[in-house]
Order: structure tokens, then C-alpha cells, then sequence
């Protein structure tokens, strides 16, 4: 018996929770071994900045997909942790430049490896193929939210 598409794609769904679950449990095990006191949405603002340091804000709730109030948590708990600071912005005194401290700099030669593993984990033995008509599929799931949203 075949299943319908929505059926389909509802377990589609539930395995990219699954997955989501398995990168968090993975990431939650290392900062425990470690004695890191982050979690996996922090790490998520840091990996941000450790590509693009000293932005707003706003930049960074778009890039991790989080609103201005989740956001605005995750950093208070960074700055508590001294791992991010946040600055006055001299163009707008309104908005807040958020800069990584050197421990939060530092952080990411402790934690990169990790992120490595996870990925190389998580891509074992899936063609490189596959993987790009992943994306694909993704970006087309997107563009359906975008275009019910005009």
C-alpha cells in the first residue's frame, strides 16, 4: 500500500527532526565531556560570528533564524558567559554591534572540530549527489512558504 504525498512528506518531516535531535544530542555530549557551558543555540550565534564578527543584531536573528527576543536571550546568556560583548553603534546608538571577546574566539578552535565530526557523522557513506538534490529539495520546500506568503 502506497502512501499519499502528505503522508510522505509528514514522515519526511519527522526523520528531519530526528536528525535535527541527533546533531543537538551529539553537539549536548562534547560540551558536556568538555565542560562547556553553552548549548546548541548559542553555538548556533557564535558559528554566526565566527565567520562575520562585530554585525547587529538584526543580522545575526536573520542568519540563525531566530526573533529579536530569542535572540536577545541568547545573548545575554553569551555576555554573562564573556564569550560575546555588545558595543553602541556609532551610526545608530539604537542598535547594538555584537563582537565576540577573545574567549569567545578562542572557543571556536575547541569547538570546530566537533562541528567537523558531526557533519562528517552525519554525511557517512551518503553520495555527495544525493546530498546537493537534498539541497535542492530544501530550497524548493522554502520557496512554497515564500510564495504562500505574498
Amino acid at each position: 500500500m502506497t502512501q499519499t504525498p502528505t503522508v510522505n512528506f509528514a514522515n519526511f518531516l519527522h526523520e528531519l527532526s530526528k536528525v535535527t535531535s541527533a546533531m543537538k544530542g551529539f553537539m549536548r555530549q562534547k560540551f558536556k565531556e568538555h565542560d562547556v557551558n553553552i548549548t546548541f543555540e548559542m553555538l548556533q550565534v557564535l558559528r554566526f560570528l565566527w565567520g562575520k564578527d562585530g554585525v547587529n543584531q538584526q543580522e545575526i536573528a536573520d542568519a540563525i533564524l531566530k526573533d529579536k527576543a530569542s535572540l536577545t536571550y541568547l545573548l545575554d546568556n553569551l555576555v554573562r558567559r564573556k564569550l560575546v560583548q555588545r558595543t553602541e553603534d556609532s551610526q545608530d546608538r539604537r542598535n547594538k554591534i555584537i563582537t565576540l571577546t577573545d574567549e569567545g574566539q578562542e572557543m571556536k578552535d575547541l569547538i570546530m572540530p566537533w562541528i567537523t565530526e558531526m557533519f562528517e557523522i552525519a554525511g557517512r557513506n551518503i553520495p555527495s549527489e544525493l546530498i546537493g538534490s537534498g539541497l535542492i529539495l530544501f530550497e524548493a520546500i522554502y520557496l512554497n512558504f515564500e510564495q504562500q506568503n505574498k
